[in-house]
């Protein structure tokens, strides 16, 4: 069992924080995550910057332009990341685009995150079907989980494959477009949380796109395992220290 699924086994309810690495400075990688484990967060996903990410709304491209004019790269993360292991023991969680990890090398990609201690990979615009025929065995021998989307449109059929290919937990985006923080979920939301929970998938979902405040997170919490905040934590840290970050946790449980 890794430390994603032991994760998942052992809390009833999940929160999952994202931040880009580099924002809102280049070395506060290392230090947000220490805050983050401390504050009782269950999982961080740490954001690797790209030039053109497609998934992500203004706030979170904004971070990513800033970290990037950092200076931040993939070598640079690596570094970063070097000696984690030794302070903090939840599970950490790398989302990026493919183009950087491809331009890395993927071998090199997982080889480096399974020496860091990386648990696992959530590539928006990596498809499935590319992942099964190219990739699948080279994560599994590297022992990374590779973590897919499902959106309001994803068909039945499409979601139980993706079912069946994951080891750790579905990211259930929240709506159609990108990512953002909304102040409560519309019924048509809730009706797809509920659709999603009636299929009796076999892996916990996390939803993911619009968590900012105690209301989204307890409407997204009746009917799946958990939510991923990102937005509206990196307004929180573009305005707060980083020593502040257990005020933001307390304000959403």
């Amino acid at each position: 069992m890794n430390r994603i699924q032991q994760q998942l086994s052992v809390k009833n309810k999940i929160l999952s924080i994202y931040f880009t690495a580099g924002f809102p400075n280049l070395n506060d990688t290392k230090s947000l995550i220490k805050e983050l484990a401390e504050s009782g967060v269950d999982i961080i996903e740490i954001g690797l910057p790209f030039s053109d990410p497609l998934a992500d709304g203004p706030t979170i491209q904004s971070s990513s332009m800033q970290a990037l004019k950092n200076g931040m790269t993939t070598v640079l993360l690596f570094e970063q990341l070097e000696g984690i292991r030794d302070t903090v023991d939840i599970p950490l969680v790398i989302m990026g685009y493919f183009n950087p990890m491809l331009q890395f090398g993927m071998e090199n990609f997982l080889k480096a995150c399974q020496k860091t201690g990386v648990d696992g990979l959530i590539i928006p615009d990596l498809p499935l079907e590319i992942y099964l025929s190219d990739y699948k065995a080279l994560f599994e021998s590297y022992g990374i989980e590779m973590i897919f989307l499902i959106t309001p449109q994803t068909s039945e059929e499409r979601i139980r494959m993706i079912d069946t290919h994951t080891h750790g937990f579905i990211y259930m985006v929240s709506s159609d477009g990108v990512t953002g923080s909304k102040e409560r979920f519309e019924k048509k939301q809730e009706q797809y949380f509920e659709r999603i929970a009636r299929m009796n998938l076999k892996n916990p979902q996390l939803i993911g796109f619009g968590i900012s405040n105690k209301t989204t997170f307890q409407q997204a919490t009746k009917h799946q395992k958990g939510v991923i905040i990102g937005s509206s934590f990196i307004q929180f840290i573009s305005k707060n220290k980083a020593d502040d970050v257990s005020d933001f946790i307390k304000n959403m449980l």
